[in-house]
């Protein structure tokens, strides 16, 4: 497995693990919103990028996707990781923690204060991941889409 970049030449392999992610979650994105997404992935800012996971044979077989913003608690921005997937075959072997990792690394060397990101509450094997690379807020998401 190999950790890089996503960049513009990926999109048709990167697009089955976007919509494995999309199906997960039991959600639907128009084909635009994912052109623009992506595009936004890979236009080479400090403020959102995106890793993926290349398995043995050159393919890809986990994605990550993050964002950098200003916080009005600390003076350093945040980093959100707004999107993990892995493909189903290849889950408990690494690809998770190692992408979750090379956002870590992101976000240190952008001077970031923290990373962050939500989850389902039914998603106890995420979980399972999650307790061992960060520690809980405590705190719940509410919202109101428009």
């Amino acid at each position: 497995m190999h950790i890089r970049e996503l960049v513009k030449a990926d999109f048709a392999a990167w697009a089955p693990l976007w919509q494995g992610y999309l199906t997960f979650y039991e959600s639907e994105v128009p084909d635009e919103t994912t052109k623009l997404s992506f595009d936004r992935l890979t236009a080479g800012t400090d403020q959102m990028g995106a890793f993926v996971a290349e398995g043995d044979d050159g393919g890809l077989i986990g994605m990550v996707h993050w964002l950098r913003h200003p916080s009005t608690w600390v003076p350093n921005d945040y980093c959100y990781l707004q999107d993990l997937f892995v493909a189903p075959h290849v889950r408990g072997g690494g690809v998770g923690r190692a992408l979750i990792e090379a956002v870590y690394a992101r976000a240190a060397d952008l001077g970031c204060n923290r990373v962050y990101w939500l989850t389902q509450e039914t998603n106890e094997t995420a979980m399972k991941l999650y307790d061992r690379v960060a520690e809980k807020s405590g705190f719940l998401q509410y919202r109101k889409i428009f």
